[in-house]
């Protein structure tokens, strides 16, 4: 038997009664925003009024972060992630834990407030950064101001272009709006004309994994039941650039992902944001209702013979979440695990049908795209990487913020001169780049291309392309320790050579001293027999920050 036709139970159960596991993660989560006790105590009893089994609430209530914290009658997110970290060398939570009389991740007596420990918020630009309840404070005083002694900070992203011609930053700094292609488009254009342009362009996936675009879409396109997720689970701490999309072009997103739905056939398209962006999750709700209204949604769309359904979903907080299994799983009510694969989204994704899964950065791409041409497209950025990328700096950086700027743009360009080197007049002592999965760099060595192949070949990756700087006053040591931290938090749990493997390093990590005789063996083991891309990047970021640092973390050397 493939696994394709592997039986799932829960996806059976749930599908005979509705697919009501797709509003299980929903009511869970309305029940843990007004109650303290553990999952156990009231997971059960939601699953039951669904007319599921217990275990079906008490998985995703267990593991999704937002749903297994404990929430009092006043709840505040403290985001832990790496541009928080570095801003502050971590500091800021304890002093938030004692400004409010709560450890991370419990919850007072009273059940008045509660704490919970986050990665990330989508503030790195500005962090520290938290949410009480859905309201952001930010920056310098970060405590003083969850306490009330200081005026709240939310000040917006910094968005500029290095390109002169924009593609994904055109609606917010040259305010063009969205839904331009789509009206004619929808129209008077076929599903293979719209292929065929993405397939012209080359555009390549901007989540992180680089797949062709049209690639994926060729894979399920025209077979029955599509569906297509524009993928908003931005979870790469140093990245911002979905949620700025998301925020402040919205119908530039849903463009995007109506011209996918067109080119796959789909009459089903799905926007899942994550739960740490209240204000994006928002605002995207309202851009569909907005569409609907305008009439680019619905049926015979534009008085064409084309039908297209889009809804907006909410996640519940999980860093592997955003990979599309481990997403699609989420959204059917599962824990949000990663699947061995194949079968791919693309031959058994969403409820068993075909799945197209980009993310938002790509889906924004995708309207000047068909507007201007693939071709157009392709000879912007280096043969093999086309177009252009969101980069985001972090707080340490003198002009932290959102810079568009096209593909092969050298690192040290983009830190030096978009970036104004690090504020204060501080040191760069490593960059990290592309996320908890990406790499790090010494400061001497950032005459490095922004593309995939060159980024890689110097011990880094592209992933979001977020760029956080850390400076002197953090020590290696600690950045392992944050690193090793994020692992064992984040690792679902599904593969034992990732989950083991996390543990022991954080162990190790917080012990401060060598690593164990084994250490270079069982890092072997989690970068080959892992599971996913979670635990099998580990090993080498873990590498590159060693040889990042050189003589200062030499012991950890594999």
């Amino acid at each position: 038997m493939s696994r394709a036709d592997r039986f799932d139970a829960f996806r059976a159960l749930a599908g005979r009664r509705g697919r009501i596991g797709e509003g299980l993660l929903d009511a869970l989560a309305d029940q843990r925003a007004s109650t303290a006790g553990p999952p156990q105590a009231w997971a059960p009893g939601i699953a039951e009024r669904l007319d599921l089994p217990h275990a079906a609430g008490l998985g995703p209530a267990g593991y999704f972060a937002d749903l297994a914290a404990p929430h009092g009658r006043r709840h505040v997110r403290v985001c832990t992630a790496t541009a928080c970290f570095a801003a502050r060398g971590g500091r800021h939570l304890a002093e938030v834990e004692r400004e409010l009389g709560v450890t991370a991740d419990g919850v007072s007596a009273d059940g008045a407030v509660s704490l919970q420990a986050v990665r990330c918020l989508g503030y790195c630009f500005t962090g520290p950064a938290a949410l009480d309840g859905d309201q952001p404070c930010t920056g310098a005083g970060l405590a003083a101001q969850i306490a009330g002694r200081q005026e709240r900070q939310d000040p917006g992203i910094p968005v500029a272009d290095a390109t002169a011609d924009p593609v994904l930053l055109e609606g917010v700094l040259e305010d063009e709006p969205g839904w331009q292609a789509w009206p004619q488009t929808v129209a008077t254009r076929t599903a293979d004309e719209i292929q065929a342009e993405a397939e012209a362009s080359r555009l390549r996936g901007r989540g992180g994994a680089g797949f062709l675009v049209a690639a994926k879409w060729a894979a399920a396109r025209a077979r029955p039941g599509v569906v297509v997720i524009a993928n908003g689970d931005e979870g790469d701490p140093g990245s911002f650039a979905d949620r700025m999309l998301m925020e402040q072009d919205p119908d530039r997103v849903l463009e995007g992902l109506a011209l996918a739905c067109l080119a796959c056939g789909a009459r089903e398209g799905v926007v899942l944001v994550r739960s740490e962006y209240p204000r994006a999750l928002a605002r995207m709700r309202a851009a569909v209702e907005r569409a609907y209204t305008d009439g680019h949604l619905g049926e015979r769309v534009h008085g064409s013979e084309v039908t297209l359904d889009i809804r907006v979903a909410a996640g519940a907080g999980s860093y592997v979440a955003g990979e599309e299994t481990a997403l699609i799983a989420g959204m059917e009510g599962g824990r949000g695990c990663s699947r061995a694969r194949p079968p791919y989204p693309t031959d058994a994704g969403l409820w068993g049908a075909p799945t197209v899964v980009n993310n938002v950065e790509t889906l924004a791409a995708v309207p000047w795209i068909v507007r201007h041409g693939g071709a157009a497209y392709a000879r912007r950025g280096v043969p093999g990487q086309t177009g252009t990328k969101l980069v985001c700096l972090a707080e340490r950086f003198a002009r932290p913020g959102c810079y568009e700027v096209e593909f092969g743009t050298s690192l040290e360009w983009i830190v030096h001169e978009l970036g104004g080197g690090l504020r204060d007049g501080a040191r760069l002592a490593v960059l990290q780049v592309g996320g908890p999965l990406g790499g790090f760099l010494p400061a001497d060595g950032l005459e490095v291309p922004l593309t995939e192949r060159d980024l890689t070949m110097s011990g880094a990756a592209l992933g979001h392309a977020g760029l956080v700087a850390f400076d002197d006053s953090v020590e290696p040591q600690d950045v392992l320790r944050h690193l090793w931290e994020f692992a064992d938090a984040e690792s679902c749990g599904a593969c034992s050579p990732c989950r083991v493997g996390s543990r022991r390093g954080l162990r190790l990590a917080a012990a401060g001293g060598a690593p164990d005789p084994g250490y270079r063996r069982w890092m072997r083991v989690m970068e080959e027999a892992s599971l996913c891309a979670f635990g099998r990047r580990i090993p080498p970021v873990v590498r590159s920050l060693v040889r990042a640092c050189g003589d200062r973390l030499a012991s950890w050397e594999a």
